[in-house]
């Protein structure tokens, strides 16, 4: 009769550890070209790829190069500003032809594959000026060519950095970044909620530890 009580919470510590296992929020980070977009001076991470981006005249586009858990909140920014006017300030608008300023972001020497480095170590900036429907991967191309994708179109290398991967995450403790080298937010993961907080599957697996648990010390006490 005990054993049979106890075999409510074994299941419930056993889905517990399960979950915990493969939560988003543990998964470890990847090695990858981040793309964002400009608004009110701010970067935003872009809603869609840069090969089906369609920026407007007088956007601001930013790639950022470096090691997190694909979240939107949580991706490591561009380091330079979001600014239209500056990194377009010299370049005169011309007739049947829009603006994009771009900037390309190498990331730290840290989060560089093994044998690789950053091309430079502060962020690209260049004004794309590209016919009125094009993407941004051909604004991206125009200001930092040659540019490498995957057959998923995943954007791998920019300015031909780095030389092999893409996407990759980091299996190995001696792989990871140096997190004295840059300040980073704290890990988070694409399939958590878009405020940053644990995933929709997450919240409901853990109600259904506590369920069983409970159910599991209500059938103890009816046997007492």
């Amino acid at each position: 009769m005990r054993r049979r009580g106890l075999t409510p919470l074994v299941l419930a510590f056993g889905i517990l550890l399960t979950l915990l296992a493969s939560s988003p929020a543990l998964a470890a980070g990847y090695r990858y070209w981040s793309f964002w977009e400009g608004a009110g001076g701010q970067w935003q991470y872009a809603t869609q790829g840069p090969s089906t981006a369609r920026p407007a005249d007088g956007s601001a586009l930013g790639f950022r190069f470096a090691v997190s858990q694909d979240a939107a909140a949580e991706a490591a920014k561009p380091r330079a500003a979001a600014d239209f006017a500056a990194v377009c300030a010299s370049t005169p608008a011309v007739e049947g032809r829009k603006r994009i300023a771009v900037v390309v972001d190498f990331g730290v020497p840290a989060d560089a594959p093994a044998g690789d480095a950053p091309p430079q170590d502060t962020p690209r900036t260049a004004c794309a000026q590209v016919a009125p429907d094009a993407t941004a991967a051909e604004a991206l191309a125009q200001a930092a060519k040659p540019l490498r994708y995957n057959s998923a179109a995943l954007l791998c290398a920019v300015s031909g950095y780095p030389k092999q991967g893409c996407g990759e995450p980091i299996a190995d403790a001696e792989d990871k970044p140096n997190p004295k080298a840059e300040p980073k937010p704290k890990p988070s993961a694409q399939s958590e909620s878009e405020d940053g907080g644990p995933s929709t599957g997450l919240l409901a697996g853990l109600a259904a530890v506590a369920a069983l648990a409970a159910a599991a010390v209500w059938q103890s006490r009816r046997r007492r």
